[in-house]
Protein backbone atom coordinates (compact mmCIF):
# COMPACT_ATOMS: atom_id res chain seq x y z
CA UNK A 1 0.00 0.00 0.00
CA UNK A 2 0.91 3.77 -0.52
CA UNK A 3 1.71 5.67 2.42
CA UNK A 4 2.77 9.42 2.68
CA UNK A 5 4.79 10.75 5.71
CA UNK A 6 4.74 14.50 5.96
CA UNK A 7 8.71 15.32 6.26
CA UNK A 8 9.16 17.61 9.16
CA UNK A 9 12.90 16.97 9.32
CA UNK A 10 14.05 19.58 7.14
CA UNK A 11 14.27 17.94 3.52
CA UNK A 12 11.06 19.89 2.43
CA UNK A 13 8.80 21.61 4.79
CA UNK A 14 5.96 21.13 2.55
CA UNK A 15 6.86 18.00 0.63
CA UNK A 16 5.64 14.65 0.84
CA UNK A 17 7.64 11.10 0.32
CA UNK A 18 5.73 8.48 -0.96
CA UNK A 19 6.40 5.40 1.13
CA UNK A 20 5.72 1.72 0.39
CA UNK A 21 4.57 -0.70 3.06
CA UNK A 22 3.41 -4.46 3.70
CA UNK A 23 1.90 -4.63 6.57
CA UNK A 24 -0.59 -7.17 6.52
CA UNK A 25 -3.42 -8.33 9.04
CA UNK A 26 -3.28 -11.37 9.90
CA UNK A 27 -0.39 -12.75 12.55
CA UNK A 28 2.86 -13.23 10.00
CA UNK A 29 4.23 -16.47 10.65
CA UNK A 30 7.97 -16.48 12.55
CA UNK A 31 10.95 -17.21 10.36
CA UNK A 32 12.11 -21.02 10.99
CA UNK A 33 16.27 -21.03 11.07
CA UNK A 34 18.71 -18.29 11.71
CA UNK A 35 17.54 -14.66 11.35
CA UNK A 36 18.76 -11.85 10.48
CA UNK A 37 17.62 -8.37 11.31
CA UNK A 38 18.97 -5.13 10.82
CA UNK A 39 18.48 -2.01 12.90
CA UNK A 40 18.93 1.47 12.88
CA UNK A 41 21.41 3.37 15.01
CA UNK A 42 23.89 6.54 15.01
CA UNK A 43 27.70 7.53 16.37
CA UNK A 44 28.95 3.76 16.67
CA UNK A 45 32.12 5.15 18.19
CA UNK A 46 30.44 6.77 21.06
CA UNK A 47 27.06 5.52 21.39
CA UNK A 48 27.90 1.62 22.45
CA UNK A 49 24.05 0.87 23.54
CA UNK A 50 22.72 -0.40 20.02
CA UNK A 51 25.94 -3.02 19.76
CA UNK A 52 25.28 -4.16 23.67
CA UNK A 53 22.01 -4.70 22.92
CA UNK A 54 22.50 -6.49 19.47
CA UNK A 55 25.28 -8.84 21.44
CA UNK A 56 22.85 -9.76 24.28
CA UNK A 57 20.11 -10.52 22.40
CA UNK A 58 22.41 -12.32 20.04
CA UNK A 59 23.74 -14.36 23.26
CA UNK A 60 20.00 -15.25 24.17
CA UNK A 61 19.06 -16.04 20.96
CA UNK A 62 21.96 -17.41 19.13
CA UNK A 63 19.88 -18.22 15.75
CA UNK A 64 18.85 -14.44 15.21
CA UNK A 65 21.37 -11.79 13.81
CA UNK A 66 21.05 -7.90 14.47
CA UNK A 67 23.34 -6.26 11.93
CA UNK A 68 23.60 -2.31 12.76
CA UNK A 69 22.79 0.03 10.01
CA UNK A 70 25.08 3.58 10.88
CA UNK A 71 23.15 7.38 10.44
CA UNK A 72 24.72 9.99 11.63
CA UNK A 73 24.16 11.72 14.68
CA UNK A 74 22.02 14.94 15.96
CA UNK A 75 19.09 15.60 13.61
CA UNK A 76 20.71 14.53 10.57
CA UNK A 77 19.67 11.18 11.93
CA UNK A 78 15.86 11.62 11.31
CA UNK A 79 16.71 13.38 7.65
CA UNK A 80 19.01 10.49 6.46
CA UNK A 81 16.21 7.89 8.15
CA UNK A 82 13.39 9.69 6.30
CA UNK A 83 14.70 9.08 3.30
CA UNK A 84 15.81 5.35 3.56
CA UNK A 85 11.85 5.17 4.78
CA UNK A 86 11.03 7.07 1.67
CA UNK A 87 13.06 4.79 -0.44
CA UNK A 88 12.25 1.33 1.56
CA UNK A 89 15.66 1.06 2.41
CA UNK A 90 15.16 1.12 6.20
CA UNK A 91 16.53 -1.32 8.31
CA UNK A 92 13.88 -3.28 10.01
CA UNK A 93 13.96 -1.97 13.81
CA UNK A 94 14.90 1.56 13.79
CA UNK A 95 14.85 4.19 17.17
CA UNK A 96 12.45 7.13 17.16
CA UNK A 97 15.34 9.37 18.64
CA UNK A 98 13.31 12.58 19.07
CA UNK A 99 10.19 12.03 20.99
CA UNK A 100 8.52 15.22 19.19
CA UNK A 101 8.58 13.24 15.64
CA UNK A 102 7.00 9.98 16.88
CA UNK A 103 3.81 11.23 15.44
CA UNK A 104 4.87 12.17 12.41
CA UNK A 105 6.31 8.41 11.69
CA UNK A 106 3.15 6.89 13.09
CA UNK A 107 0.98 9.25 11.02
CA UNK A 108 3.38 8.78 7.99
CA UNK A 109 2.44 4.81 7.67
CA UNK A 110 6.22 3.89 8.51
CA UNK A 111 5.70 1.87 11.72
CA UNK A 112 4.56 -1.61 12.05
CA UNK A 113 1.10 -1.54 15.41
CA UNK A 114 3.13 -3.28 18.24
CA UNK A 115 0.96 -2.58 20.79
CA UNK A 116 1.10 -6.44 22.04
CA UNK A 117 4.65 -6.30 22.69
CA UNK A 118 3.80 -2.69 24.96
CA UNK A 119 0.68 -5.12 26.41
CA UNK A 120 3.99 -7.17 27.79
CA UNK A 121 5.84 -4.80 29.08
CA UNK A 122 6.45 -3.99 32.70
CA UNK A 123 3.88 -0.67 33.63
CA UNK A 124 6.96 0.54 35.26
CA UNK A 125 8.97 0.62 31.86
CA UNK A 126 9.87 4.66 32.09
CA UNK A 127 8.15 6.59 29.26
CA UNK A 128 5.83 3.60 28.34
CA UNK A 129 2.64 5.39 28.93
CA UNK A 130 2.79 8.56 26.54
CA UNK A 131 3.83 6.37 23.70
CA UNK A 132 -0.67 5.04 23.15
CA UNK A 133 -2.05 6.78 20.31
CA UNK A 134 -5.66 6.13 20.24
CA UNK A 135 -4.96 3.35 22.22
CA UNK A 136 -2.28 1.83 20.16
CA UNK A 137 1.40 1.47 20.14
CA UNK A 138 4.00 2.06 18.05
CA UNK A 139 7.53 2.42 19.60
CA UNK A 140 8.82 1.38 23.00
CA UNK A 141 11.25 3.21 25.06
CA UNK A 142 14.02 1.05 25.70
CA UNK A 143 16.25 4.20 27.46
CA UNK A 144 14.31 6.79 29.46
CA UNK A 145 17.01 9.59 31.08
CA UNK A 146 15.87 12.09 33.72
CA UNK A 147 17.73 15.50 34.09
CA UNK A 148 19.46 15.66 37.56
CA UNK A 149 21.96 18.07 39.46
CA UNK A 150 25.53 16.94 39.14
CA UNK A 151 27.64 18.60 41.50
CA UNK A 152 31.36 19.04 42.29
CA UNK A 153 31.89 18.13 46.27
CA UNK A 154 35.63 19.70 46.23
CA UNK A 155 34.68 23.02 44.81
CA UNK A 156 31.30 23.05 46.98
CA UNK A 157 34.07 22.50 50.01
CA UNK A 158 36.23 25.21 48.76
CA UNK A 159 33.49 27.65 48.75
CA UNK A 160 31.87 26.47 51.96
CA UNK A 161 28.52 26.34 50.78
CA UNK A 162 26.62 23.23 52.01
CA UNK A 163 26.08 20.09 49.55
CA UNK A 164 22.84 19.81 47.96
CA UNK A 165 20.39 17.31 50.03
CA UNK A 166 17.50 17.45 48.22
CA UNK A 167 15.50 20.00 49.95
CA UNK A 168 16.79 22.43 47.30
CA UNK A 169 14.06 24.54 44.95
CA UNK A 170 15.36 26.79 42.29
CA UNK A 171 15.71 29.71 44.36
CA UNK A 172 18.03 27.59 46.52
CA UNK A 173 19.92 26.18 43.39
CA UNK A 174 20.12 30.25 42.49
CA UNK A 175 21.51 31.09 45.82
CA UNK A 176 24.01 28.70 46.20
CA UNK A 177 25.13 29.71 42.16
CA UNK A 178 25.82 32.56 43.58
CA UNK A 179 27.93 31.58 46.71
CA UNK A 180 29.47 29.49 44.70
CA UNK A 181 31.27 31.37 42.15
CA UNK A 182 31.77 34.13 44.87
CA UNK A 183 33.49 31.79 47.21
CA UNK A 184 35.55 29.76 44.97
CA UNK A 185 36.81 33.29 43.80
CA UNK A 186 38.57 32.08 40.44
CA UNK A 187 37.35 34.16 37.37
CA UNK A 188 37.08 31.58 35.00
CA UNK A 189 34.72 29.18 37.67
CA UNK A 190 31.12 29.67 38.02
CA UNK A 191 28.56 28.12 40.17
CA UNK A 192 26.51 26.33 37.98
CA UNK A 193 26.52 25.99 33.78
CA UNK A 194 23.45 26.45 31.98
CA UNK A 195 23.99 24.74 28.47
CA UNK A 196 22.33 26.49 25.40
CA UNK A 197 19.50 23.88 25.39
CA UNK A 198 15.55 25.22 24.86
CA UNK A 199 15.08 22.05 27.35
CA UNK A 200 17.26 23.87 30.21
CA UNK A 201 14.86 25.96 30.60
CA UNK A 202 11.25 25.27 29.16
CA UNK A 203 11.50 21.18 30.44
CA UNK A 204 11.65 22.03 33.71
CA UNK A 205 8.97 25.03 33.87
CA UNK A 206 6.68 22.38 31.55
CA UNK A 207 7.23 19.38 34.00
CA UNK A 208 7.09 21.25 37.27
CA UNK A 209 4.19 23.88 36.75
CA UNK A 210 0.64 22.63 37.42
CA UNK A 211 -1.40 22.91 34.61
CA UNK A 212 1.31 23.71 31.93
CA UNK A 213 0.52 22.26 28.52
CA UNK A 214 2.78 22.80 25.28
CA UNK A 215 -0.37 22.75 23.57
CA UNK A 216 -2.17 25.03 25.40
CA UNK A 217 -1.67 28.67 24.17
CA UNK A 218 -0.83 29.83 27.29
CA UNK A 219 3.29 30.08 27.67
CA UNK A 220 3.48 31.90 30.88
CA UNK A 221 4.58 29.32 32.93
CA UNK A 222 8.02 30.17 31.39
CA UNK A 223 8.20 33.62 32.89
CA UNK A 224 9.84 33.14 36.28
CA UNK A 225 12.29 30.05 35.07
CA UNK A 226 13.64 32.37 32.55
CA UNK A 227 14.21 35.49 34.68
CA UNK A 228 15.65 33.45 37.07
CA UNK A 229 18.31 31.85 34.46
CA UNK A 230 18.75 35.69 33.35
CA UNK A 231 19.75 36.90 36.97
CA UNK A 232 21.84 34.54 37.32
CA UNK A 233 24.15 35.03 33.83
CA UNK A 234 24.02 39.10 35.03
CA UNK A 235 25.09 37.92 38.34
CA UNK A 236 27.81 36.26 36.68
CA UNK A 237 26.81 32.64 38.79
CA UNK A 238 26.90 30.82 35.10
CA UNK A 239 28.33 31.89 31.46
CA UNK A 240 25.89 34.31 29.21
CA UNK A 241 24.04 32.20 26.48
CA UNK A 242 26.02 34.86 24.37
CA UNK A 243 29.32 33.16 25.43
CA UNK A 244 27.97 29.40 25.94
CA UNK A 245 26.91 29.84 22.36
CA UNK A 246 29.34 32.30 20.20
CA UNK A 247 32.22 29.73 21.99
CA UNK A 248 30.50 26.68 21.52
CA UNK A 249 31.14 25.45 25.08
CA UNK A 250 30.26 21.84 26.18
CA UNK A 251 29.10 21.28 28.99
CA UNK A 252 30.90 18.24 29.46
CA UNK A 253 34.19 20.20 29.22
CA UNK A 254 32.69 22.89 32.27
CA UNK A 255 31.85 20.87 34.39
CA UNK A 256 34.18 17.95 33.71
CA UNK A 257 37.55 20.12 34.20
CA UNK A 258 36.01 22.04 37.17
CA UNK A 259 35.17 25.30 35.61
CA UNK A 260 31.36 25.05 37.04
CA UNK A 261 30.42 23.60 40.37
CA UNK A 262 27.14 22.18 39.36
CA UNK A 263 25.48 21.42 36.25
CA UNK A 264 21.64 20.53 35.20
CA UNK A 265 22.07 17.74 33.01
CA UNK A 266 20.28 14.11 31.85
CA UNK A 267 21.48 11.32 33.83
CA UNK A 268 22.90 9.87 30.22
CA UNK A 269 26.14 12.27 31.65
CA UNK A 270 26.86 9.66 34.32
CA UNK A 271 28.44 7.65 31.86
CA UNK A 272 29.84 10.09 29.83
CA UNK A 273 31.44 11.44 32.68
CA UNK A 274 33.25 8.18 34.79
CA UNK A 275 34.76 7.48 31.25
CA UNK A 276 36.50 10.98 31.22
CA UNK A 277 37.36 10.70 34.16
CA UNK A 278 39.25 7.42 33.48
CA UNK A 279 40.94 8.57 30.34
CA UNK A 280 41.70 11.65 31.50
CA UNK A 281 39.23 13.99 29.11
CA UNK A 282 38.26 14.82 32.70
CA UNK A 283 39.68 16.06 35.88
CA UNK A 284 40.19 13.58 38.94
CA UNK A 285 37.63 15.29 41.79
CA UNK A 286 34.97 13.59 43.88
CA UNK A 287 31.50 14.47 42.65
CA UNK A 288 27.65 13.42 43.35
CA UNK A 289 24.18 13.51 41.99
CA UNK A 290 21.03 15.76 43.78
CA UNK A 291 17.43 15.42 42.71
CA UNK A 292 16.86 18.62 40.47
CA UNK A 293 15.79 21.74 42.01
CA UNK A 294 11.83 22.09 42.61
CA UNK A 295 9.89 24.69 41.82
CA UNK A 296 8.59 24.55 45.80
CA UNK A 297 8.76 22.67 48.54
CA UNK A 298 6.27 20.23 48.25
CA UNK A 299 8.33 17.91 46.09
CA UNK A 300 11.27 18.75 47.58
CA UNK A 301 12.63 16.11 50.44
CA UNK A 302 13.77 12.80 50.09
CA UNK A 303 10.17 11.52 51.49
CA UNK A 304 8.47 12.97 48.43
CA UNK A 305 9.28 12.37 44.87
CA UNK A 306 11.07 15.27 42.74
CA UNK A 307 9.48 16.19 39.47
CA UNK A 308 11.97 16.25 36.16
CA UNK A 309 11.68 15.56 32.54
CA UNK A 310 13.02 13.84 29.67
CA UNK A 311 11.97 12.23 26.72
CA UNK A 312 12.31 8.42 26.42
CA UNK A 313 14.04 6.97 23.80
CA UNK A 314 12.01 4.28 21.53
CA UNK A 315 12.24 1.87 19.08
CA UNK A 316 9.86 0.66 16.25
CA UNK A 317 9.83 -1.74 13.45
CA UNK A 318 9.72 -0.78 9.91
CA UNK A 319 6.33 -1.39 8.14
CA UNK A 320 8.47 -2.86 5.12
CA UNK A 321 9.88 -4.94 7.30
CA UNK A 322 9.49 -8.60 5.45
CA UNK A 323 6.46 -10.32 7.32
CA UNK A 324 8.60 -13.83 8.21
CA UNK A 325 10.67 -11.43 10.79
CA UNK A 326 7.76 -9.36 11.89
CA UNK A 327 7.81 -12.06 14.97
CA UNK A 328 11.87 -11.51 15.62
CA UNK A 329 12.01 -8.63 15.13
CA UNK A 330 9.27 -8.10 18.21
CA UNK A 331 10.76 -10.38 20.23
CA UNK A 332 13.67 -8.23 19.92
CA UNK A 333 11.95 -5.12 21.16
CA UNK A 334 10.65 -6.90 24.36
CA UNK A 335 14.26 -7.89 25.19
CA UNK A 336 15.92 -4.84 24.28
CA UNK A 337 12.51 -2.92 26.67
CA UNK A 338 12.50 -5.58 29.35
CA UNK A 339 14.87 -6.25 32.59
CA UNK A 340 17.47 -8.25 30.26
CA UNK A 341 18.01 -5.46 28.16
CA UNK A 342 17.75 -2.98 30.80
CA UNK A 343 20.62 -4.97 32.70
CA UNK A 344 22.91 -5.34 29.87
CA UNK A 345 22.62 -1.06 29.27
CA UNK A 346 23.40 -0.68 32.94
CA UNK A 347 26.29 -2.78 32.88
CA UNK A 348 28.11 0.07 29.93
CA UNK A 349 26.31 2.74 32.07
CA UNK A 350 23.09 3.62 29.74
CA UNK A 351 20.09 4.59 32.22
CA UNK A 352 17.48 1.94 30.89
CA UNK A 353 13.65 2.66 30.30
CA UNK A 354 12.79 0.20 33.37
CA UNK A 355 15.00 0.60 36.55
CA UNK A 356 14.38 -1.95 39.47
CA UNK A 357 17.26 -2.54 42.32
CA UNK A 358 18.99 -4.61 39.58
CA UNK A 359 19.79 -1.70 36.95
CA UNK A 360 20.40 0.79 40.02
CA UNK A 361 23.06 -1.69 41.64
CA UNK A 362 24.99 -2.27 37.92
CA UNK A 363 25.03 1.44 37.91
CA UNK A 364 26.27 2.37 41.01
CA UNK A 365 28.36 -0.58 41.04
CA UNK A 366 30.43 1.16 38.02
CA UNK A 367 33.78 2.35 39.30
CA UNK A 368 33.90 5.76 39.54
CA UNK A 369 29.97 6.79 40.37
CA UNK A 370 29.17 8.11 43.47
CA UNK A 371 28.21 6.29 46.25
CA UNK A 372 26.33 8.39 48.64
CA UNK A 373 22.41 7.75 49.79
CA UNK A 374 21.93 10.89 47.98
CA UNK A 375 22.87 10.21 44.47
CA UNK A 376 21.02 6.67 44.74
CA UNK A 377 17.91 8.49 45.59
CA UNK A 378 18.00 11.05 42.68
CA UNK A 379 18.93 8.27 40.16
CA UNK A 380 16.48 6.00 40.99
CA UNK A 381 13.80 8.28 42.38
CA UNK A 382 11.81 10.78 40.23
CA UNK A 383 8.49 11.65 38.36
CA UNK A 384 10.05 11.79 34.73
CA UNK A 385 7.64 13.88 32.56
CA UNK A 386 8.34 14.59 28.57
CA UNK A 387 9.76 17.25 27.69
CA UNK A 388 7.98 16.49 23.94
CA UNK A 389 4.48 15.67 24.82
CA UNK A 390 3.21 13.04 21.90
CA UNK A 391 1.02 15.06 19.78
CA UNK A 392 0.54 16.55 16.39
CA UNK A 393 0.92 19.97 16.80
CA UNK A 394 4.15 19.22 19.69
CA UNK A 395 7.14 19.80 16.88
CA UNK A 396 5.67 23.17 15.08
CA UNK A 397 4.84 24.09 18.31
CA UNK A 398 8.30 23.45 19.71
CA UNK A 399 10.33 25.30 16.68
CA UNK A 400 8.35 28.72 18.08
CA UNK A 401 9.88 27.99 21.62
CA UNK A 402 13.39 27.28 20.24
CA UNK A 403 13.24 30.96 18.74
CA UNK A 404 11.95 31.99 22.14
CA UNK A 405 14.15 30.70 23.78
CA UNK A 406 16.88 32.01 21.64
CA UNK A 407 16.09 35.63 21.93
CA UNK A 408 15.01 35.46 25.78
CA UNK A 409 19.10 34.50 26.61
CA UNK A 410 20.68 36.36 24.28
CA UNK A 411 18.53 39.48 25.86
CA UNK A 412 16.93 40.26 22.64
CA UNK A 413 13.98 40.14 23.46
CA UNK A 414 12.28 40.77 27.31
CA UNK A 415 10.77 37.62 28.63
CA UNK A 416 6.85 38.94 28.68
CA UNK A 417 7.50 40.14 25.56
CA UNK A 418 8.71 37.04 23.81
CA UNK A 419 6.31 34.64 25.24
CA UNK A 420 3.07 36.74 23.76
CA UNK A 421 5.16 36.78 20.17
CA UNK A 422 5.31 32.87 20.92
CA UNK A 423 1.68 32.98 21.82
CA UNK A 424 0.71 34.73 18.91
CA UNK A 425 2.96 33.03 16.63
CA UNK A 426 1.46 29.55 17.75
CA UNK A 427 -1.94 30.77 17.61
CA UNK A 428 -1.78 31.66 14.03
CA UNK A 429 0.95 29.14 12.82
CA UNK A 430 0.00 25.91 14.17
CA UNK A 431 -3.58 26.75 15.42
Amino acid sequence: MNRKIMSAFGIAAAASLALTGCGGQDEPAAADGPVTISLAGWDFASTPEFQTLADAYHEANPDVTVELKEYPAGDDYDTALTADLAAGAAPDVFIVKNLKNYITFQEGGTLLDISDVAGELDPETGGLEPMSVDGATYAVPYRQDSWLLYYNKELFEKAGVDLPDGSWTWDDYAEAAEQLTEGIGEKQVTGTYLHSWQSTVQGFALAQTEGAALDGGDFSFLAPYYERELALQDAGAQPSYATVTTNELAYQSQFGTQKAAMLPMGSWYIGTLVAEQESGTADTFEWGIAPIPQLDESTTGTENTPVTFGDPTTMGISSDIDESKVETAKDFLRFAAGPDGAAALAEIGITPALIDDAVADAIFGLEGVPQDELSRFAYTTHDTLPENPVGQKTAAIQTILGELHSAVMSESTPVDEAITEAEERVANEVG
